[in-house]
């Protein structure tokens, strides 16, 4: 199951797991997208059991229909990923203004932790013994954030459930983990194209000279709910190409 799967990097999770011949539920709020988004999974790999559900997984109300689904499949879940994710816009953003500055941080929160809470927490009595559970930081949770800060702390937020997860879930087998990317092109996080001079420079900084791609994250979430990953849980794995610490 991958949340955010309309696009990027969540798109290209549901991909790879599709690859494997899993079946895969996409989940994202937009559904014109979301459907183009498994149409073109369908396209590129013959026989892929890909299926869409529009839901909003910042809101509590969508746990019922979800967990009604999963339960419709007479499956439990193996795989949980939680791409759904967002850089609120703080082009407006007064610093001097607390009720700007809170709704820029409520944002945050809201885009980036309530959809990976809402999803874990309801879907914890459908996760399979021995699942994995993969939710998506940032380098900014690292090296802060535009704005006043709001999206680097609700990802670094993420750190510590991750942890909480691992130890509440372990007795059952089940791993929690967290991907912590740097830049990666092709993906709708910014709300457009970056401008050239931003990214030239965000590239310089990584030690391999190019940005990442949504492949090389999915790789590593795929990773994590295989079987040679069972055994890392607890974790914050940064992937940046050597862009750490934003050195």
């Amino acid at each position: 199951m991958v949340t955010g799967a309309s696009a990027g990097i969540g798109k290209a999770t549901a991909k790879r797991f599709a690859e494997n011949n899993d079946k895969v539920l996409l989940i994202a709020r937009q559904e014109e997208r979301l459907t183009q988004a498994v149409r073109e999974i369908e396209a590129s790999v013959p026989g892929a059991d890909v299926q869409p559900l529009a839901l909003d997984m910042s809101d509590a109300a969508s746990v019922e229909r979800l967990r009604d689904h999963v339960r419709s499949t007479g499956q439990s879940v193996s795989g949980l990923l939680c791409c759904a994710g967002a850089v609120p816009q703080s082009g407006d953003t007064d610093a001097d203004d607390v009720t700007s500055v809170l709704t820029e941080w409520q944002e945050a929160y809201r885009a980036n932790v309530t959809t990976a809470v809402v999803a874990v927490e309801g879907l914890l009595p459908e996760l399979a013994d021995g699942a994995g559970i993969v939710l998506y930081s940032s380098i900014a949770a690292y090296r802060g954030s535009g704005g006043t800060g709001g999206y680097g702390a609700a990802k670094a937020a993420l750190h510590s459930y991750v942890h909480t997860l691992a130890t509440r879930l372990g007795s059952r087998g089940i791993s929690a983990n967290a991907i912590a990317p740097g830049y990666v092109a092709d993906t709708d996080l910014f709300g457009g194209a970056l401008p050239a001079a931003r990214e030239t420079m965000l590239v310089r900084q990584t030690a391999l000279g190019r940005a990442g791609d949504p492949v090389d994250i999915a790789e590593l979430g795929f990773y994590l709910c295989s079987e040679p990953g069972g055994y890392v849980t607890s974790q914050i794995l940064q992937i940046n190409g050597g862009s750490s610490h934003g050195v």
